[in-house]
């Protein structure tokens, strides 16, 4: 009933053409629009991957190696891993032209069971708590100089952090392109303060201040254990390489897009990495740094002094640009696994007015804003660090996998077999070394969470029982009304 209510009204507002349509009975389909183009697509990865972790997790990094120059090394060759399985998920993506990032493949390759698990996974932990952390993390940097002295309340922090997640979850529900539009914004405005601190780091540098890379591998502390630490810390500040498999129907000629966004954004995101760091380490020893609390401020502090406010305040951006970029992407693998029918059909539906994917970009932010409530960082990072590799390791199996059971496949992009065969056996690593080095019950129940989803599958997906779809058809319908969103598939004028 909602539903014809809605068509109708689309009906009535459309001109001669429309009425024409009617006349001639000829369907058509509501869709995802094609409207990200290459800029835009670099600004998405760019922007979702420079939050706040470049601005934190240095310290992580150092840490665990203890030198400047493995630190450094450890930086240079986290972008690398990035980029290959960056260039792995473009074949993904060109090859299955489906929104969604490892749904689709996973369903390809092993079928639905293993795609419900991710989108089980996604929905519910990696996303949602990535989400959250880099809202945490901007509600931090924005409350402290109201703060100084003493930490902010943390009654603020969370107030403010779910006031951000509020604003960008309607923003990304209002419209594709000013979704677009205030990305590419909040990208340009972080690049700002990576340019400051970078281009200060090269003037130090000319000035002759590199005592601190002298002997930069002495005291080094190396072994298989600190390095997949090291690289977890790192990895996380590149998190975000695969975000742009998450539209891939909304890109423009996705064939040439997709790899050239991802050929030129991380890289570039790499080698603003690398120097960032040799900036820090051009005014901070190795135990300066470990001793800040927040690497980036201390760095304003000693360089850009009397302005050094400047550096909190784009740090505010970088986040705010990140949290943005995550939104987008991860309301669309809300949207595919409604479609698929994976979670309630509702998400799947289209906004007629703003032809967004409005109710999985809104159930998204509900569920970070639940995350929130804890407030707990650390233990999130855990959860989200500790999932997602697991996910991105089967993803690319996937693809190995799919060379020898779906040759007949087109793969306008098609990368060596070693390339994959990397990143799943450092994926491996990368999940198994923080249970054996440092072996925590957060990663026991993020496991037992996981696999809590075959329960749910069985129940929900496999065997359909008719109370289920009982409770959620009146939801579906009274939702739908609400929002004024149709199936994209039953739009017909």
């Amino acid at each position: 009933m909602g539903e014809e209510s809605l068509k109708r009204r689309k009906g009535e507002d459309k001109g001669g053409e429309d009425r024409q349509s009617i006349q001639s009975h000829e369907p058509q389909t509501m869709n995802l629009q094609k409207q990200v183009g290459l800029i835009s697509g670099i600004c998405m990865i760019v922007g979702t991957i420079i939050g706040s972790g470049i601005f934190v997790s240095p310290k992580s990094v150092l840490a665990n190696v203890e030198a400047v120059g493995p630190c450094l090394t450890i930086w240079a060759a986290c972008g690398v891993l990035a980029t290959l399985g960056a260039l792995c998920f473009a074949e993904l993506g060109t090859m299955i032209t489906k929104s969604g990032g490892e749904y689709p493949y996973l369903m390809e390759a092993f079928g639905p069971i293993p795609a419900f698990l991710f989108s089980w996974t996604s929905l519910l932990v990696t996303k949602p708590s990535s989400f959250a952390i880099i809202c945490l993390s901007f509600a931090e940097y924005a409350s402290a100089p109201f703060y100084p002295g003493c930490d902010p309340p943390q009654a603020v922090i969370k107030c403010l952090a779910a006031a951000a997640i509020v604003v960008i979850t309607i923003v990304n529900s209002l419209s594709v392109k000013l979704g677009s539009y205030l990305q590419n914004f909040l990208t340009a405005a972080k690049m700002i303060i990576v340019a400051i601190i970078i281009v200060s780091g090269i003037v130090l540098l000319a000035q002759g201040k590199t005592d601190n890379f002298k002997d930069s591998f002495k005291g080094s502390k190396i072994s298989v254990s600190s390095l997949s630490l090291a690289f977890y810390n790192g990895l996380w500040a590149y998190d975000g390489w695969n975000q742009l498999n998450y539209i891939t129907e909304e890109l423009k000629n996705p064939y040439r897009n997709l790899p050239l966004s991802i050929i030129i954004g991380i890289p570039l995101v790499t080698v603003c990495y690398v120097l960032i760091n040799v900036s820090y380490f051009t005014v901070m020893t190795s135990t300066e740094l470990l001793q800040s609390q927040a690497v980036a401020v201390t760095f304003g502090d000693r360089v850009l002094y009397p302005a050094s406010w400047i550096v909190p305040l784009f740090v505010v951006f970088s986040t705010l640009g990140s949290a943005n970029g995550t939104c987008f992407t991860a309301g669309r693998l809300v949207y595919v696994a409604g479609r698929e029918g994976h979670v309630l059909k509702i998400l799947s539906y289209i906004s007629v007015k703003h032809l967004t994917p409005a109710p999985a970009i809104i159930f998204y932010g509900a569920i970070a804003i639940i995350y929130i409530i804890p407030g707990d960082i650390d233990s999130l990072i855990n959860y989200f660090s500790f999932a997602v590799w697991i996910f991105y390791g089967l993803t690319v199996l996937a693809l190995i996998v799919m060379r020898f059971t779906r040759k007949e496949l087109k793969r306008p992009i098609r990368v060596p077999i070693i390339i994959p065969v990397i990143v799943t056996l450092v994926s491996i690593v990368l999940v198994l070394a923080p249970i054996i080095s440092a072996p925590e019950l957060p990663y026991l129940y993020c496991t037992l969470f996981i696999l809590s989803g075959l329960i749910v599958y069985a129940l929900f997906v496999h065997f359909k029982f008719s109370w289920a779809q009982k409770i959620s058809k009146p939801i579906t319908m009274h939702l739908q009304m609400l929002l004024e969103v149709v199936p994209e598939e039953d739009v017909t004028e």
